[in-house]
């Protein structure tokens, strides 16, 4: 565990300008937010398309040189991805120059590129449509995608995302991958530039003049809907031989089951948050 909280630092393309009673740029916070997202969403620019270009791609966050480092520091986003995609043939392209070739920001650093992760919580139920609200957790990290050269680093963040897909995974699989597993996948290495994050849990929040309307009061119902993922009960393959799910896999879905619903249920009763005065004045003006 680091000894002092980590904070992303504020810059114009992370600062959070809305609901910024909502925000934080905890690594932490952050880190946990894009390694407990089954998916993440990854948008760069391609010189090809007028649009930027957005894909789901499996990823996490860890440290080659450091693999011991908890996610309150400094850290790396390993992505997994088809050697020949779009994404990996930009990375290695954009790698390949030297800094200051060409006319794009970040030439020689990588690929630039945006990832985002969302997870709902709760759906808040108020006295009007314009108050309800999710209780959520989301997060953007920026940085430079690169193509995974080392066999040895390959092998570190192939095992990192299979081992967040069910942890133990990897090594109770045929391992390694051979020739043919290697050379078709691809490993893209984000330096990250920065981050923030936006976290609402809490009961809903209503105007004044509506919290005093008695008969809206008595008509309307208001709370919260927890929202959490369960995974279900494993079914076995066609080809499985394994009579009995193994333990690990049965204990990680009881246990991530258990801490989804915790948290939905508890984020459900507490206090909303709500802007201070400043705040509130910077988003009016």
């Amino acid at each position: 565990m680091p000894r002092h909280e980590f904070n992303y630092p504020k810059e114009a393309q992370n600062t959070v300008n809305r609901y910024k009673h909502q925000a934080t740029y905890s690594l932490t916070t952050i880190h946990t937010i894009i390694n407990t997202s089954p998916i993440l969403n990854v948008s760069f620019n391609a010189p090809s398309s007028p649009f930027p270009i957005t894909l789901p791609l499996i990823g996490q966050m860890g440290s080659f040189d450091r693999p011991s480092a908890s996610l309150g520091e400094p850290l790396d986003l390993y992505l997994h991805g088809y050697v020949s995609s779009r994404i990996m043939n930009l990375s290695r392209a954009s790698s390949s120059k030297k800094e200051g070739e060409g006319e794009g920001e970040g030439e020689g650093k990588g690929l630039p590129v945006c990832i985002a992760a969302s997870k709902v919580d709760g759906l808040v139920l108020s006295l009007t449509p314009n108050s309800h609200n999710y209780n959520y957790r989301s997060a953007v990290l920026f940085g430079y995608a690169n193509i995974v050269e080392s066999v040895e680093e390959k092998l570190y963040a192939m095992e990192l995302i299979t081992n967040s897909v069910l942890p133990s995974r990897w090594q109770n699989t045929r391992i390694p991958p051979n020739a043919a597993e290697m050379s078709s996948t691809s490993i893209l290495r984000v330096t990250i530039t920065s981050g923030s994050a936006k976290v609402r849990s809490g009961v809903p929040v209503d105007e004044k003049g509506d919290l005093e309307n008695e008969e809206v009061l008595d008509r309307v119902w208001t709370g919260v809907v927890p929202l959490y993922e369960v995974y279900g009960e494993p079914v076995p393959g066609p080809y499985n031989r394994v009579k009995e799910v193994p333990g690990y896999v049965g204990r990680w879905v009881e246990g991530v089951n258990e801490e989804g619903r915790s948290y939905a249920v508890e984020g459900a009763k507490r206090d909303a948050p709500v802007p201070g005065k400043k705040e509130r004045d910077e988003e009016e003006g």
